[in-house]
């Protein structure tokens, strides 16, 4: 693994070789993922696993299909691509992050795990764990129902429910990690993510035979679309094409604090629920780095209405892209923006539709 690949963004210690710290056990700090330095791929590897000395691994590979995801031009529109992330294993491009999570904990000798999550993070490592010897522990919003639920729970994950809001099920899983001492496998806190999201990049690259012009992706916490812009920086610099590439955020206007204050607006609180449920998330643990990562000449964040991503999901359905409307926020973003964006523009679309009731 490179030299500090992982380290505190407040002190800078290194992340530590041994156990699972959510925070630098020197200063409380954030976990950030350093620059990455891209490398051409490892032929011999399979899904995420072909870039794995881009993002630093050195764990066993812990593959169930995860990357290499299909690239699907959409019908009638010139220049304009899906990634469709919503094909992997667990239905979503959270696999990513958690095989290469999954992977340190083997490396690690960690055999148990906990996570708070509304739906994908908490499917993804339920399956994960399960796959490959891991207990895991899923903290739930007392509310989560329907498939995403039944996701973890066939799994073979332990569900904790907790009242209250989607934030307060973060917090009784602090407290469980302070108390028991649990391993947290935070998808929004754990820099491994990031770099396993990069990867994104890299396939475009290699499956368009260029640099994407402009790469959408949905914007909760943010890891998704740090990691993207990441991938892009160290493409560019291994090509000597610095900022090539321009990025997109999209959230819900519902709830929509990166794009507020992206746009200089504060931030005034969740305005209600959304149908883009993966996106709902009112304090994202990545913002203040996606606002330093965001170049203003080429990159934005943009908010769309319940009724754009109610249109632009079924829209993609009658492209045959069967994805959860937290997906279908890209497309309503480039109905509602992307006249100009540079081409080829490429839609992330995050989740499938199977998980969506």
């Amino acid at each position: 693994m490179p030299e500090n690949q992982y380290y505190c963004g407040n002190c800078g210690s290194p992340y530590p070789p041994s156990g699972l710290p959510a925070y630098c056990p020197d200063c409380g700090g954030k976990w950030v993922c350093g620059p990455l330095k891209f490398s051409p791929a490892e032929t011999e590897q399979k899904g995420i696993w072909r870039h794995r000395a881009s993002f630093g691994s050195s764990g066993p590979v812990t593959y169930l299909g995860e990357g290499s995801t299909a690239l699907v031009p959409l019908s009638g529109v010139d220049g304009v691509y899906s990634k469709c992330e919503h094909l992997n294993p667990s239905g979503s491009f959270k696999d990513r992050g958690t095989a290469l999570l999954i992977s340190e904990l083997r490396q690690r000798g960690i055999e148990t795990v906990v996570e708070d999550s509304s739906g994908n993070a908490g499917a993804s490592l339920a399956l994960y764990s399960k796959a490959f010897g891991i207990t895991s522990r899923i903290y739930v919003p007392e509310s989560t129902s329907g498939p995403k639920r039944q996701q973890i729970t066939r799994a073979g994950a332990e569900v904790v429910p907790v009242p209250g809001a989607r934030e307060a099920a973060h917090q009784a899983v602090e407290i469980a990690v302070c108390e028991e001492g649990l391993p947290y496998g935070s998808h929004a806190l754990q820099p491994f993510h990031l770099a396993a999201y990069a990867g994104i990049i890299y396939e475009l690259y290699e499956d368009l035979g260029q640099l994407p012009g402009t790469v959408v992706a949905p914007a909760g916490h943010g890891s998704l679309f740090l990691g993207t812009l990441l991938g892009a920086r160290s493409l560019e610099a291994y090509l000597n094409r610095p900022r090539s590439i321009s990025h997109v955020g999209v959230q819900p206007e519902n709830c929509a604090p990166i794009a507020r204050l992206w746009q200089g607006q504060g931030f005034a609180g969740s305005r209600g629920k959304s149908i883009a449920e993966g996106t709902q998330v009112e304090s994202p643990a990545r913002l203040d780095e996606i606002i330093a990562a965001l170049d203003r000449r080429r990159d934005t964040v943009h908010s769309v209405g319940e009724d754009e991503i109610q249109i632009a999901w079924q829209q993609l359905l009658q492209q045959g892209f069967y994805v959860e409307p937290t997906s279908a926020m890209v497309w309503a973003a480039y109905r509602a923006f992307g006249s100009e964006w540079p081409k080829p523009v490429v839609l992330i679309l995050s989740g499938s539709g199977l998980k969506y009731a």
